[in-house]
């Protein structure tokens, strides 16, 4: 590249010189022109001075005899008056221009225009010298009559008549001394004329010689010059038409060169690449999100002030997936690389190189691979749940898994179209997808926990869209389906593993989704609320165990054991705290002394689970702000279980941050749901309505344990089917305890 530049400035410079030296060459036989000019100019005001003189020395020799014969006239006519004046004049006239003539000095045409008259040589001073020799004979003469010529006092006819004959003598030699001049200034004129057109004439020619010399020359090496380049041209076009790789040049305002490798048409998948614009060329083929994120990149590139390995790493467009000309997943989508690097000419960035290769076999082996690493991953994740927990709890989440998907599917499969009918099919939904991860997280099974978030994000985006049709419900049968996949997974891995156990769940058939729709409605539950003072009971734990850590435990919620059913409730309570950042500690004193009827135990499990969530996620709050509020950093959670005759009671206490009901108002003002005033007017116990509905959550920002306001909903739902009751009590910044009665028949 520096080679190249020094070649460059070499070539220009003696081109430079060249037309310098010609522009000189012009510009010096102008300014001899012009100074030629001006010689000229003054040679011939000198032969108008000349002859300027002599034409005022025979007027005054007229006026002079003109006064002689006019004397006796009054001198006040205005013939005298006249003749004296122009006598005056042209005396006053010849005096100045003999001696500017014979000094080379300034002089005043008829036009009134200045000119400095040119130096005279020798014969011609001699000449105008005998002219002002007879001047000064006569001007006297003519000078002592005009003192007293209009005076009629005095008599001046003396003066007059010596002024004649002097001028009858001194006019002659004037004439022909001035008419020498003339003849002797005109020869020069004609001389230095003659020598001005001879180098004028010389000076054209050699400027003429000189641009014929300068064109052949500069034509040769014009020649010379492209055929260098056309071989360059030529070697640059063989290496653009064999690379296998997309090359081509960007400018500041993201237009691609006119020279580009053959690949990349291959490679884009545009036959008319140079000269468009590159964001053209990418619109619709990739997000505009990406499109104004390769715009800004492309701008920074440009940028000298950031360096170029920093902003590599923002690239934008590294593997990116570009569709097809029409816009569509098809054949002729690909992944394409992208790499960009500076191109300097001196220290200014003039242009950028982008470089672009498919990736697309590449790309889609590493999509295969880490495809099979997640299934592997999962698999592993199943065989540890399916080792580490008791058959009988695999062979539980099973069957209320499948039996969640056979719910969803009925759902899906009941007709119904009124947007009335849609939202509570969506609700219902909504529900049965929750309480499924929350059964799977309970087990640390990520991958059931990741396809029912994906689902709910689905679902939270139906439930906020407004209106809703049957098709918005499809999507949801992929996730149904890789669930039952999951679960059969799950089932025949616990079969292999576990060949004594008999099998508790029999394989179901793969049920999909159809477009119907089905109708579900929800009717409010019954919910009584009552304030702390009226409530508050002393939470006594006479036995509190560490809750346990890890997957090695065994569970069988049919066995009344206490170590099984509390550990899998502490284990569950712990995961939730410590992706949320809290600590948390879960206690019971009659969880494994109290018989569940065996049509409760899924239900309790399930009101359990949705209670401990929410008790970790919205009631306990984190070390930092539990320890500002003078609690100790580890928050306590009861669990207790009480039955008689009639009634299952299940009681959920925390010592959180209980229930704010301010927090409540402003959520439902910015969900558009009330206006401030109507909000005021609320009571709590209509507040906490607000707070069971589907969709309702006080959490800014949802996540896999929370947020998205389906849990108490589920509540809500479960006690209306079983026909129990519900009952809240809380004490802002110190606890919070739902009470649910479940009747045994």
């Amino acid at each position: 590249m520096a080679t190249t530049h020094n070649v460059d400035n070499k070539r220009y410079r003696s081109l430079i010189v060249s037309i310098a030296l010609f522009l000189s060459l012009i510009g010096a036989l102008l300014a001899f022109t012009f100074y030629t000019s001006s010689l000229l100019e003054r040679n011939t005001v000198l032969i108008d001075q000349t002859n300027q003189v002599a034409n005022s020395a025979q007027a005054v020799i007229k006026d002079l005899f003109d006064l002689d014969s006019s004397y006796g006239e009054d001198t006040s006519s205005p013939h005298i008056q006249r003749v004296l004046e122009r006598l005056e004049q042209n005396t006053a006239l010849i005096t100045n221009s003999i001696a500017a003539i014979g000094q080379g000095g300034q002089v005043t045409d008829l036009d009134g225009n200045d000119y400095t008259l040119p130096k005279i040589n020798e014969n011609s001073q001699a000449k105008i010298s005998a002219a002002n020799e007879q001047w000064q004979l006569l001007e006297p003469k003519i000078q002592s009559y005009l003192k007293d010529a209009d005076n009629i006092m005095v008599d001046s006819s003396d003066e007059l008549i010596q002024a004649v004959e002097q001028a009858k003598t001194s006019s002659l030699f004037i004439n022909e001394s001035l008419d020498e001049l003339t003849d002797e200034v005109f020869i020069n004129a004609e001389r230095q004329a003659d020598t001005i057109r001879l180098i004028q004439v010389l000076g054209v020619a050699a400027i003429f010689a000189y641009f014929l010399i300068f064109v052949f020359f500069f034509v040769r090496r014009l020649r010379d010059t492209d055929a260098e380049a056309l071989a360059a041209r030529r070697e640059t076009q063989e290496i653009m038409e064999t690379v296998n790789t997309g090359l081509f040049l960007l400018d500041k305002d993201l237009n691609i060169g006119q020279q580009h490798s053959r690949a990349l048409t291959n490679i884009i998948g545009a036959d008319t690449l140079a000269g468009e614009n590159f964001t053209n060329v990418l619109r619709g083929r990739i997000s505009d999100k990406d499109l104004n994120t390769t715009r800004q990149f492309i701008e920074q590139l440009y940028n000298p002030r950031v360096k170029e390995k920093l902003v590599d790493s923002l690239n934008p467009l590294n593997k990116v997936m570009l569709h097809n000309a029409h816009g569509a997943d098809g054949a002729d989508s690909r992944y394409l690389d992208f790499k960009f690097s500076r191109v300097y000419e001196n220290k200014d960035i003039a242009r950028i190189l982008v470089n672009v290769n498919d990736v697309s076999d590449a790309v889609y082996l590493e999509q295969r691979l880490e495809k099979e690493r997640s299934q592997n991953d999962m698999q592993i994740e199943m065989l540890t749940t399916i080792l580490n927990v008791n058959p009988k709890i695999i062979n539980e989440f099973i069957t209320n898994t499948k039996a969640h998907i056979d719910k969803m599917n009925n759902i899906l499969k009941n007709p119904g179209s009124s947007q009335f009918e849609l939202e509570g099919k969506l609700k219902a939904i909504y529900r049965e997808m929750h309480s499924l991860k929350g059964e799977a997280s309970a087990l640390k099974l990520h991958s059931f926990t990741k396809i029912a978030s994906d689902a709910e994000d689905k679902l939270d985006a139906l439930q906020n869209q407004g209106k809703l049709s049957g098709n918005n419900f499809l999507p949801l049968a992929v996730h149904l389906d890789d669930l039952l996949s999951l679960s059969n997974t799950i089932e025949t891995l616990g079969e292999r593993i576990n060949q004594a156990t008999p099998k508790s769940v029999s394989a179901t058939n793969n049920t999909h989704a159809t477009q119907s729709v089905a109708s579900s409605t929800t009717p409010a539950s019954n919910i009584k609320t009552s304030t702390a003072s009226e409530n508050q009971s002393t939470h006594q734990s006479a036995m509190s165990m560490p809750v346990a850590s890890g997957n090695d435990i065994d569970i069988d919620l049919s066995d009344e054991s206490d170590d099984d059913q509390l550990s899998y409730y502490q284990s569950f309570a712990q995961d939730i705290a410590a992706r949320q950042g809290k600590q948390v500690q879960l206690s019971s004193q009659t969880l494994a002394h109290t018989a569940i009827p065996a049509h409760l135990k899924n239900v309790v499990k399930e009101i359990s689970i949705q209670l401990l969530r929410n008790a970790v996620v919205h009631g306990i709050e984190t070390p930092a702000v539990r320890q500002s509020a003078d609690k100790p950093a580890v928050g306590t959670i009861d669990l207790e279980i009480q039955s008689d005759s009639r009634d299952l009671v299940i009681t959920l206490q925390d010592d959180g941050q209980g229930i704010d009901y301010d927090s409540i108002r402003q959520k439902l003002i910015a969900k558009g749901r009330f206006d401030a005033e109507a909000t005021a007017q609320m009571s709590q116990g209509e507040l906490l309505k607000q707070l069971f509905m589907s969709g309702f959550s006080t959490k800014e920002h949802a996540d896999e344990d929370g947020g998205r306001g389906v849990g108490l909903d589920i509540i809500k739902a479960q006690v209306k089917e079983y026909d129990g009751k519900l009952n809240v009590n809380s004490e802002l910044g110190k606890m919070t305890r739902f009470t649910i009665t479940l009747p045994k028949a």
